[in-house]
């Protein structure tokens, strides 16, 4: 996993802004109004907006039962070709798992980096 080159395209990227929401689908319409782009996608709790353009992350909702308190509403997922090793070198520079979930075949690991921020990794 080498992004060295700083001509190259990245192979691993932020591939979401996810916002926890109380009101998942009332909070995305905001956004969507607001932004003017479409929702493009809803599975279970979540709902994601189209991208601003290509490469662009995605702003997404997700619905969580209480409000979360303090500095932890939304948190990063990041993307790339082989999950495993991008955990993994996290992992060597100091983040923590947290816990590993799945809807289907969509795999995501939620992750803490050393301040105990989340963030989610998975693949493409």
């Amino acid at each position: 996993m080498d992004n060295s080159d700083p001509g190259a395209a990245p192979s691993v990227r932020i591939a979401t802004i996810m916002v926890n929401a109380v009101d998942a689908e009332r909070l995305a319409a905001f956004w969507a109004a607001l932004l003017g782009t479409p929702v493009s996608a809803r599975l279970e709790q979540f709902v994601w907006l189209r991208p601003a353009g290509p490469g662009a992350p995605q702003l997404a909702f997700q619905q969580v039962g209480l409000p979360t308190g303090g500095r932890r509403r939304l948190h990063l997922d990041i993307h790339g070709p082989d999950p495993r090793a991008l955990r993994a070198l996290a992992e060597s520079l100091g983040a923590g798992f947290v816990e590993g979930n799945d809807i289907g075949d969509f795999l995501w690991d939620v992750m803490q980096d050393p301040e105990g921020n989340e963030f989610c990794i998975a693949g493409d």
